[in-house]
């Protein structure tokens, strides 16, 4: 199977990650009146898709370790478990997700969402298995951090200026994030066996994890899914199946497309983590750069804070310019040691 040879290929593997987490959700645009809970069935599919497609090329050609077909066969009920639960604990946090960017859209939700969850990921992955300077991770975590707040307060001077305030949306977010720090330690012990495992028998690779983590969270998104359907957070009407099968092909197609975009980044990003010097606190952190990226859409595509004022597009400035900097001694942190 293929896995990177040097930090800069294992970079570029984690860049991708940062691009592909960091578009995704542009396909829920694309499908203008489709309840993100019947999208969501699509986007589970795409999941699995990708990760049988990876596995079967990238993770079955290459010199390094074993096929994908002959690593997924011997994988025990431990990691499975493992991985399993990751793709379980994700789906919670990403439905909710999903929510919060109907309510107040990409350049909220992903900011608030998803930088808490780099901040509680680096920090629980990095106790599993510590790698690169932890004075530079931590460091450019806590920056990202202070972007989050930037965000958040951006997101107040924009409601100030005349737009439908919702708190909602930020708590659905802050919850999300919570959720979406604690997935990543499953996964990478599933591929490690342990706090400080190196891939011992009977641990999954990179690729066959990525399989069972898409199956884990389609197991949990029936019943979980099924419930916000009957519930929607969104305060919107409930949600029929009936509308599923109705739906235009297109917004099949978008939503499958969404799931194979995220599966393609979290693939590359558990390659990557597996590199010696990189760590899954590292991968885990820039991948979560996705933040900047999804922001960048919300807001120079979609133009969610067009006619904010502007002291809340200052704020977006420093969000920026936070983010960029974080990612950037996190980014440098596996090539320093330890201190």
């Amino acid at each position: 199977m293929f896995e990177p040879g040097s930090y800069g290929v294992a970079l570029g593997c984690m860049v991708l990650t940062m691009l592909c987490w960091g578009s995704w959700a542009n396909t829920m645009k694309l499908a203008p009146g489709y309840r993100f809970q019947l999208y969501y069935w699509d986007y589970a599919l795409g999941l699995i898709a990708g990760a049988l497609l990876l596995g079967l090329t990238l993770g079955s050609d290459g010199g390094a370790g074993r096929g994908f077909v002959a690593d997924l066969m011997q994988v025990d009920g431990r990691h499975i478990v493992l991985a399993l639960a990751g793709g379980a604990d994700f789906n919670i946090a990403n439905l909710l997700l999903v929510a919060a960017i109907e309510i107040a859209g990409l350049a909220v939700a992903f900011p608030i969402g998803i930088g808490l969850a780099l901040v509680v990921g680096a920090v629980s992955s990095y106790l599993l298995a510590p790698a690169g300077n932890p004075w530079m991770l931590f460091g450019g975590v806590g920056l990202v951090a202070a972007a989050i707040v930037c965000d958040a307060a951006a997101y107040r001077r924009r409601e100030s200026g005349g737009q439908r305030a919702t708190l909602r949306g930020i708590g659905l977010s802050l919850v999300a994030g919570l959720l979406m720090g604690t997935f990543y330690p499953f996964v990478s012990r599933s591929m490690t066996g342990g706090a400080s495992g190196s891939g011992s028998s009977g641990a999954a690779g990179p690729y066959a994890a990525a399989l069972l983590f898409a199956v884990g969270v389609l197991l949990c998104a029936i019943p979980v899914n099924g419930l916000l359907m009957r519930w929607p957070l969104d305060g919107k009407a409930r949600v029929s199946m009936a509308g599923y099968w109705t739906a235009p092909a297109r917004w099949h197609l978008w939503g499958v497309v969404g799931g194979l975009i995220w599966c393609v980044g979290a693939t590359l990003n558990f390659v990557a983590s597996r590199a010696g010097m990189v760590g899954p606190a590292v991968s885990y952190s820039i991948g979560q750069g996705a933040t900047m990226v999804t922001a960048a859409w919300g807001v120079f595509v979609w133009g969610e804070f067009a006619g904010a004022p502007r002291a809340a597009r200052r704020l977006l400035g420093w969000m920026f310019v936070l983010f960029l900097a974080g990612l950037t001694l996190v980014a440098l942190a596996p090539l320093y040691g330890k201190f």
